[in-house]
């Protein structure tokens, strides 16, 4: 990046207002005093576009100042991550919402570019990144360098309950149509964002220029399947679906498509299903249960 870009992109998210990335960042405001915010590195406080951590004897002022001090990071760091979560002051000044933008690329599912009404995405809260980031390297065997370019992407993050959150799209803006949740404690527990239209979109990764698109039953066996299969596009169907909207104007596209659900009787069923509805789709079963499993296995 040249000096000139740098400069650009630190104007750009130089005045986000401090109570709106301290918001984004997961801290608590304190009722009794305004000024109080409570976050991970201690209390803060904040007079304008000037903070105080008074625990640490530090401050600063600015939102990149902010987030390098929350974070313990670099500034280059702390311009991505504001650009990832504000995109700029006026975006900020304008909406609140803890969307996160996925980046762009030629691969798309739909034409739709409007946001939807009633999505509440999740907020982000980078303090409970390292535990989404353990649970998938460590319990889900994702490798981190599949796993870092999507949380660089903003397609992965942590919410404020530290679940994994994967970003559902559609669109050549990749614009957010909902999210898939994953709990990372003791518990077993999976969900959505409230708002999602799985009908309009769905997570993905991938290669963008490829032909072959493999569908999976979760974001995670999405990861999973294109960590054995680096040369394709994985596509979460958030839950058994055998004929999803968007998955015709795929096969119009002429994609070479496979049906990768679970090795089970839902997942079995709903292939049978959908390439009986679709003749040119394919059945490319995991090896284990689901591609999770068989990544486990294949360690």
């Amino acid at each position: 990046m040249t000096l000139r870009n740098f400069r650009r992109q630190a104007d750009a998210v130089r005045s986000i207002p401090l109570e709106t990335v301290l918001t984004h960042w997961g801290a608590e405001r304190d009722r009794r005093d305004r000024a109080q915010w409570r976050t991970e590195r201690g209390p803060l406080s904040v007079t304008g576009a000037k903070f105080y951590n008074w625990y640490r004897n530090e401050g600063g002022g600015g939102a990149i100042d902010l987030v390098m001090h929350l974070g313990e990071m670099d500034a280059a760091t702390a311009i991505r991550w504001l650009r990832q979560h504000l995109g700029s002051a006026r975006a900020a000044a304008s909406s609140t919402s803890a969307c996160w933008q996925a980046s762009s690329s030629s691969f798309s599912c739909g034409d739709a570019q409007t946001p939807l009404r009633g999505l509440r995405l999740p907020l982000a809260n980078l303090a409970k990144l390292e535990r989404v980031r353990r649970y998938l390297t460590e319990q889900r065997h994702v490798a981190a360098s599949i796993l870092e370019p999507l949380i660089d992407a903003g397609k992965v993050y942590a919410d404020q309950r530290g679940n994994a959150v994967f970003l559902m799209v559609a669109g050549k803006p990749n614009r957010a149509i909902g999210a898939e949740l994953r709990g990372t404690g003791a518990r077993v527990w999976r969900g959505l964002a409230p708002g999602t239209s799985k009908d309009d979109g769905y997570f993905w990764i991938g290669v963008p220029g490829s032909q072959k698109i493999v569908l999976c039953e979760s974001a995670i066996d999405a990861i999973s399947c294109f960590q054995l299969h680096s040369t394709c596009i994985c596509i979460s169907t958030a839950g058994v679906r055998p004929d999803p909207p968007w998955l015709l104007p795929l096969i119009a596209r002429g994609y070479h498509i496979y049906c990768g659900f679970d090795d089970d009787a839902p997942g079995n069923a709903a292939s049978r299903q959908m390439i009986t509805r679709h003749p040119s789709i394919q059945r490319l079963g995991p090896p284990d249960h689901d591609w999770n499993d068989a990544l486990a296995a294949n360690r």
